[in-house]
C-alpha cells in the first residue's frame, strides 16, 4: 500500500538570517490531494485545516522524502499536511532512518554557524540535524537539516511533541490521490513503531 502515499553537524539553513527567509509561503488550507501536492513549489505547503488535531502526541508522525523534497505529516493514517523542504546537499546529506524529536525550541541559534537563527527548531539528532524554518531554493541545499517554510514551521511546531516519530527516506512516495498512510509501516520500508510510553519524554 505504499502507492497510497503521495509521490512526487549543523545546517546550511542556520547560516541564513531571518531576513532572507521567503516573505510568504504559498499556503493553502486544503486537503493534501495528489493534485494539490503536485502543484507545490519551493516555499509552498498545504494543510488540512478542517482536520481535528489529536490530543495524543503519539498520533502524529512525520515522513520526509529526500527524493520528493517534501515533508508529509500524518495523524494516525490520515495525511494532514505536506510541505516543500530543502534537505542536505551532496556531502552534507540528511541522514535516513527513523528518529524521534529530541528537543524543541522556538528561538534556537546555531552553535556551528555564528549563532545564526534556526527558528522553530525540532532536533532529530544530537550532532546537529533538525527540522526548522529556513530558505528553500527548490533543491537540497542545507548542511543536513530539513528546512521548511516559516509559516509551516510554526504550525508543525504547534502540533508535535517531544518523542514524535520522524522517518527520513530516500524513496519518492506514491502519486495516488488517496491521502492515507498504510496501516502497516513496513509497506513503506519503514521500521514499525515499537510500543512505548513517551510521557517521560515530554518537556
Amino acid at each position: 500500500m505504499a502507492s497510497l502515499l503521495l509521490r512526487r553537524g549543523g545546517c546550511a539553513a542556520a547560516a541564513i538570517l531571518l531576513s532572507s527567509l521567503p516573505f510568504a509561503a504559498h499556503a493553502r488550507n486544503a486537503e493534501p490531494t495528489a493534485e494539490a501536492v503536485a502543484m507545490l513549489s519551493a516555499g509552498d505547503f498545504v494543510w488540512n485545516a478542517a482536520h481535528t488535531i489529536p490530543a495524543k502526541p503519539a498520533a502524529m508522525r512525520i515522513v520526509i522524502s529526500i527524493a520528493d523534497q517534501k515533508l508529509y505529516l500524518y495523524q494516525g493514517a490520515t495525511l494532514l499536511a505536506v510541505s516543500a523542504v530543502s534537505t542536505g546537499k551532496p556531502g552534507h546529506d540528511t541522514p535516513t532512518g527513523d528518529f524521534k524529536i529530541l528537543q524543541k525550541q522556538v528561538d534556537h541559534k546555531s552553535s556551528l554557524y555564528d549563532d545564526a537563527p534556526m527558528p522553530y527548531m525540532q532536533r532529530l539528532t544530537w550532532d546537529g540535524v533538525a527540522i526548522h524554518a529556513g530558505r528553500d531554493p527548490g533543491f537540497a541545499d542545507s548542511h543536513g537539516c530539513v528546512r521548511v517554510p516559516l509559516a509551516f514551521a510554526k504550525k508543525l511546531f504547534a502540533v508535535t511533541r517531544i518523542g514524535a516519530r520522524v522517518s527520513v527516506v530516500d524513496e519518492s512516495l506514491a502519486t495516488e490521490p488517496d491521502p492515507q498512510m498504510p496501516d502497516d509501516p513496513l509497506a513503506l520500508g519503514l521500521e514499525a513503531p515499537a510500543p512505548e510510553d513517551i510521557s517521560a519524554l515530554q518537556p
